[in-house]
This record gives structure tokens, sequence and C-alpha cells, in this order.
């Protein structure tokens, strides 16, 4: 009992000195920013303190973001969501501007510095730099918020039956549905899966950001999700932050079938597979009862038999691969959502976007359907995949992973 009294303090201790050391950088990361494009260029009246007051309203509601979230209605915590989270959008890509234009004063030194009018070259720089981060956050802003482009993807497996040759799935994912993709997000895409009348629809994690209090009625279009042979759910770590045991509630509710650990028989054409699922890859750090089992879900199994296995990380691809997996069908990256994080992302994910494999097992990764933080997308377009499989001694004209239409 003693052990359980410290877990509490200790946990806030954590996330107080985190929230500082963010808070520090975030208002230290302002003030540089107003240096460097405010100060340094010599602006002045009221051009200055148009600047200055910009920078200081909106990094101040990044900072009460996550206080509108949490206490303040859906429909006016937006008026706070949505401007905060398009200008981490844009500090970002000031920041790469910004930390560009340090590099070539140090490269280059006084040529770059202006040498004898060093204030009408800090003026350039503050002009170059303010464009380039307005035209990048812009392109990727207009990336986000377009459609999420359907792809067609086809994979050949070595035990798939030659009965279900053509077999398709649908796959969303990472939809994020909360203050900024709300119910007519879900019902846009929920539309466009069932003009696919695909064989099966799975759902692979990130379904939500939000309680189920505040988002139970945004992620109600979904109930009409219809495949001929089921719609399929596995939990992403956003669930998790979100209330897991509720959301699973709901999802079972909306006609979804959640796999927990578990596998299920898809009859066919005369023919069967195993479809698997399993809680997401860090799940057990929210009690007992979750967290992410390959084993298990596979336990009892025909090992003849083809099996898709579903798992929100692809991390899991590490130990589904030498199980007998044949294919695993994941998201969780976002394909890196703003370039150049895709890079970023490979050093925790090996495996970012697209197919890949690894002896005889497959990996799909979904670029995700929806978004999380800024409204942007750059050289990472949201996708709504078709996955389309098909049996090894059947002869196709098509590719594997091809592009379809928008």
């Amino acid at each position: 009992m003693a052990n359980d009294s410290g877990l509490l303090p200790r946990k806030v201790a954590v996330f107080t000195l985190f929230a500082l050391v963010v808070t520090t950088v975030w208002v230290g990361g302002h003030l540089y920013m107003i240096d460097r494009l405010v100060t340094d260029p010599g602006l002045g009246g009221a051009t200055a303190l148009l600047a200055t007051v910009a920078f200081a309203v909106l990094g101040t509601l990044v900072v009460l973001q996550p206080l509108a979230e949490r206490y303040l209605p859906l429909h006016l915590a937006r008026l706070v969501i949505w401007p905060a989270s398009v200008w981490i959008g844009f500090a970002f890509f000031f920041a790469v501007a910004l930390g560009v234009s340090e590099v070539l004063v140090g490269v280059l030194g006084a040529a770059f510095a202006g040498g004898n009018d060093p204030q009408g070259a800090a003026a350039t720089r503050a002009a170059l730099v303010t464009i380039a981060a307005l035209t990048a956050g812009g392109v990727a802003l207009v990336g986000g918020l377009r459609p999420p482009s359907l792809t067609r993807n086809e994979i050949r497996l070595e035990r798939w039956p030659r009965e279900l040759d053509g077999f398709r799935i649908v796959q969303i994912s990472d939809i994020h549905i909360g203050a900024m993709l709300d119910r007519r997000f879900a019902a846009t895409i929920t539309a466009r899966v069932n003009a696919l009348a695909p064989d099966l629809v799975v759902v692979t994690g990130d379904l939500v950001d939000g309680t189920v209090k505040h988002l139970a009625h945004e992620v109600e279009p979904f109930r009409a999700l219809r495949a001929a042979h089921g719609v399929y759910f596995v939990t992403g770590n956003h669930d998790y932050y979100s209330g897991a045991d509720p959301w699973l509630e709901v999802v079972r509710g909306l006609g979804m079938r959640p796999l927990r650990n578990e596998r299920v028989e898809i009859n066919a054409n005369g023919a069967v597979f195993d479809l698997a699922g399993v809680d997401d890859h860090r799940g057990y750090l929210f009690g007992p009862g979750h967290g992410e089992d390959v084993a298990r879900a596979l336990a009892g199994r025909d090992p003849g038999r083809a099996v898709v296995l579903l798992a929100h990380d692809p991390s899991t691809f590490k130990a589904a691969a030498p199980l007998g997996v044949d294919l695993q069908i994941s998201g969780h990256t976002h394909g890196g959502q703003i370039w150049p994080f895709g890079y970023l992302v490979r050093l925790a994910v090996k495996f970012v976007a697209g197919h890949y494999r690894r002896g005889d097992a497959q990996l799909f990764v979904s670029r995700g359907t929806g978004y999380w933080g800024p409204p942007m997308r750059l050289a990472a377009p949201a996708e709504i995949a078709e996955i389309v499989l098909r049996a090894p001694d059947v002869a196709h004209g098509a590719g594997a992973e091809q592009a379809a239409r928008a």
C-alpha cells in the first residue's frame, strides 16, 4: 500500500517536470523567433507590435490547448484547438528555416551576415525565412486538408487460397476523430469505404483523440460501415490515451468486432483464412489485461492456413514474422506526416509506409486516413488503402502496391 501511495506523487512530479521543460522550450523558441524576425531586422512601430502580439497570442493558444480539450465543450474548444494546431505546424517550418539560416551564417560568416549592413542582411534573412516557412506550411496545410487518396495495393501471399484470389480488404487507420476531424469526416470516410464494396474492412487503431463523453456522437457515422465478411478493429496508442475500455464498448456498439490478442476464421468461397488482431504494442502500460500478445492471438491455429494479423504498430512485425504470419496490416506512423519527420520516425520504427517483406512474412503500413497535431501533410498523403490479396499460382498483369485513383 505504501508503494501505491508513493506512485501518484512521483507521476505528478514527472509530469510537472516534463510540462515545465516543454513550456520553457516553447516560450524560448518564440522569443528566439521574435528576436530573429522582428528585432534583428529593425522592424518598428505598428508592424513590430503586430508581429510580436501575433507570436505571443499564437504561442499562448498552444499552451491553452490541453485545457480547452479537457474543460471546454467541443464547439468552444475548437476555437482554441484549430488555430493552435495550425500554428504548431507553421512554427515547425519557421524553426527549420531559421535553423538553416543559422547554419548559413555559421558557414559563410560575415558574407552572409551582411558586412557593413548587418541590419539590412537581417531584414533579408527574415524575409527569406518567412517566405520559406509560409510557403512550406501552406503546401502542407493544403495537403493535410485534402481528402485521403484511395490506394490499391496487390499483395501475393504464398499460402493464400486460390478460391480467395482477389479478396479485397479495405484498411482505414489513424483516423483521429476529435476536435478537428469530426463526424462529417467520419461520414465521408464511411461512404467512400462502402462505395468500394469490400470483402472485409479493418480499422487498425487510433480511431479517436478524446473521451467517450466528448466524442461518442462524432464516431456514430462509422455504424454504417459495411463489408461482406465484417468490420474489425484493433486498438492504437491514442485509443489508450483516450480510455481504451470505454471506447472498446463503443466500438462494439458501432458494429465493429475488436480483436484483442485473438483470432477469427473467415470463411468465403469455400475457403478459409485466419484473421488475428492484437492490442497496441504499448498497451501493457495501461494496466493488467492490456497489451500486445501475438503468441496468444495465434495459439491453436492450423499452421497450414493463411493468417492476416492486424496490429496498430508496425513494430509488432518483429515478433509476428517468425510466428508464421503471412501478412500484417498496420498504421501508426502516418508515413511521417510532415517531411522530414519520416526520417525521424525511421529511427524508432523501421517500417514507415508501404509494403515490406521478411522471409515469407509481409507487412503493409498505411500512411493513415486522418492526421494528428497540425492539420498538415507534406510528402506523406493520407490514404484509404484497398489491399487485394492474390494467390501464388494465379497469373495477373498488375504488380504489388499500386497507387490508384485519388
